[in-house]
């Protein structure tokens, strides 16, 4: 039995490590490919860059109900995988803007999947055989880093920056396949998706962390598509956007493995406070217009922030809604917190880097943070007023 768990917690990790690889390959390094070899401007970046968020917030609930309902979560994770691979090559061939647009939106639609169900199963899985799920996620967060600065290099070699095109292709049909082998957790009731949707939206905790996730989480996951153009304005070439990214992305797995523990003696929604006011302060800090070697110092920020709020989110998400919708609030959470946050600040961003600068896009972050943070202490108010109730 122990080497059977042993197995699935490898496959698990080897997912995490080549899924985030691929998108550690294409994203962050998109925007400055996009700027660069094709030429467009602030607007375009910004709309093709916000592309996948507003997939996200349609696909990931249709995706969290498809496999809720047909209880077949790992067959889902391996299509979505294969087709977002496959559509990826589409990069390759589109060199002007509307061709680049849908090609992002096909791309978006599958891929929107792949995080949300993935992470769903792997819940389920260490919850069952009391695994810490930081130990599995960090493993994502070690593929992305290696493959910002792998491909940072290979983008100024011989072979070009279309290496991240083949890179993601790669990374989705490998993790695709490995798929297959997750574990086999099933719901242990048939969801009523009306019903389940309709509890969900009743949860008055559920909503308002929701949008917690959107004001904190959601420049986070924006800043994957403007630390290139940062750490380029601020003096950094292709390498130089690849070794940020490293230290930014390694300082997530310390934090990520002890985040467990942090959680227990400090609490889920302390926890993710803090992780808030960690990004607010690297955001205020950016703003400053940093030298780039204070801006590769401080990306250890970014640990403290995403290594702790990640686990801290889904493990939330997970303790205040019932079993049988798990997927479906996971999906909804990431559909409407990270999905939304993600697009609204991406979008937002694209016209503050026309209008104004870089540097004024991290304010823009450091105050959707503050109002993260503030909420998050109301939530904390309002669930200590519940435990004095009962």
């Amino acid at each position: 039995m122990e080497r059977t768990i042993r197995n699935q917690i490898f496959t698990l990790q080897g997912f995490y490590l080549l899924t985030f690889f691929g998108v550690g390959s294409l994203y962050p390094l998109l925007s400055v490919y996009l700027s660069q070899s094709v030429g467009l401007n602030g607007y375009q970046i910004g709309t093709i860059m916000s592309v996948g968020p507003i997939m996200m917030i349609f696909f990931q609930p249709i995706w969290g109900m498809v496999s809720d309902t047909t209880n077949r979560p790992t067959i889902v994770l391996g299509f979505t995988s294969f087709i977002a691979g496959l559509f990826a090559l589409g990069y390759l061939i589109m060199d002007f803007y509307y061709g680049l647009l849908i090609t992002a939106v096909l791309v978006a639609i599958f891929q929107s999947a792949i995080i949300p169900v993935s992470d769903s199963i792997s819940l389920k899985y260490t919850s069952k055989v009391r695994y810490n799920y930081g130990n599995i996620r960090l493993f994502g967060s070690l593929g992305f880093g290696l493959a910002v600065f792998l491909m940072g290099r290979l983008s100024e070699g011989f072979i070009g920056p279309t290496i991240i095109f083949y890179s993601f292709f790669i990374c989705l049909i490998l993790s695709g396949i490995l798929s297959f082998r997750f574990p086999k957790e099933r719901a242990s009731t048939k969801l009523d998706l009306k019903a389940g949707m309709k509890e969900l939206f009743g949860m008055k905790r559920f909503l308002i962390f929701l949008v917690v996730t959107f004001l904190v989480f959601g420049p986070n996951l924006a800043n994957n598509v403007y630390f290139g153009l940062f750490v380029e304005d601020s003096g950094g070439t292709y390498t130089g956007i690849g070794l940020a990214f490293l230290i930014a992305v390694l300082s997530e797995i310390p934090f990520m493995r002890i985040a467990g523990a942090w959680i227990d003696k400090f609490g889920l929604l302390s926890v993710a406070a803090l992780a808030g006011v960690a990004s607010m302060l690297r955001w205020l800090f950016y703003f400053t217009e940093p030298s780039l070697w204070l801006v590769y110092s401080s990306a250890v920020m970014q640990g403290l922030a995403i290594g702790l709020f990640i686990p801290a989110g889904l493990r939330y998400i997970r303790e205040i809604t019932p079993a049988h919708i798990t997927a479906t609030a996971v999906t909804m959470y990431s559909a409407i917190g990270n999905g939304l946050g993600n697009w609204f600040s991406t979008f937002v961003g694209g016209f503050i880097l026309e209008t104004y600068s870089i540097y004024t896009v991290y304010l823009f972050f450091a105050v959707l943070s503050l109002l993260g943070v503030f909420l998050c202490f109301v939530l904390m108010k309002e669930e200590k007023k519940n435990a004095l109730a009962y």
